[in-house]
């Protein structure tokens, strides 16, 4: 990090914990960028974005649990990026599913701002 706001990757198919999301964040001077699904994530992140962090729901319609997560840990160019997953439901599967596949944290939606610190540290 150079001094500049941290920018973090919401993705996400309900408007309403994207808003509790983002809302959170930027309350603790973190940029946000918001899209819907894991398609509209991996072409944001094909542009040259300065993403820090992605936080990303795993149950989504257009791609299956960790999709994103994989995609993103197979690409050289995207790899580096740490991916939080953020989900509602608290099944230890998915859960280590998505770890063993390289993701840093594992929170239970909605987002808290108690939770930023933890995501944050991974940055």
């Amino acid at each position: 990090m150079d001094g500049a706001s941290p920018h973090v990757l919401i993705v996400d198919n309900s408007r309403v914990d994207c808003l509790v999301a983002s809302r959170i964040l930027q309350s603790c001077d973190i940029r946000v960028t918001v899209v819907e699904g894991p398609k509209q994530a991996l072409k944001f992140l094909d542009g040259e974005h300065d993403v820090n962090l992605i936080l990303t729901d795993c149950c989504m319609a257009d791609m299956t649990d960790c999709d994103l997560l994989m995609a993103v840990k197979e690409s050289p160019k995207l790899k580096h990026i740490p991916v939080v997953i953020a989900c509602s439901d608290n099944i230890p599967e998915r859960i280590n599913k998505c770890l063993d596949g390289g993701a840093k944290h594992f929170i239970l939606k909605p987002v808290k701002v108690g939770d930023v610190p933890r995501i944050l540290s991974y940055i």
